[in-house]
C-alpha cells in the first residue's frame, strides 16, 4: 500500500490528535497511516481484513460466533515457526 504524506493528511482531526478514519476513499490506506503514527521503527503490517472477518455459520465448528478470526491463525504460525523457539 503507498504511505505517504497525502494520505497522512486525511487523518488529522480539527479537534484530537487524530481520526481513526480518512473519508470514503483510501480507508485501508489511511488505517494504515494510523497505525504508522505508532509504530516508530517496529516491523509492521496491516491486514486489511474486515471483508472477510464475518461468516453465514456454515464453518461453526472453526468459527461458532460467526467472527471468522480470519488470518489469526496463519499469523500465529508464521510467528511460531520463524520467531519464537
Amino acid at each position: 500500500m503507498p504511505l505517504g504524506p497525502e494520505y497522512d493528511k486525511m487523518i488529522d482531526s480539527k479537534f484530537a490528535d487524530m481520526k481513526n478514519t480518512g473519508g470514503r476513499w483510501g480507508g485501508a490506506i489511511t488505517a494504515a497511516q494510523l497505525l504508522q503514527r505508532f509504530v516508530n521503527k517496529t516491523p509492521w503490517a496491516h491486514l486489511d481484513i474486515a471483508g472477510v472477518a464475518s461468516q453465514d455459520g456454515e464453518h461453526k465448528d472453526l468459527a461458532p460466533s460467526w467472527a471468522t478470526g480470519w488470518g489469526v491463525r496463519v499469523l500465529n504460525r508464521l510467528i511460531a515457526d520463524h520467531y519464537e523457539k
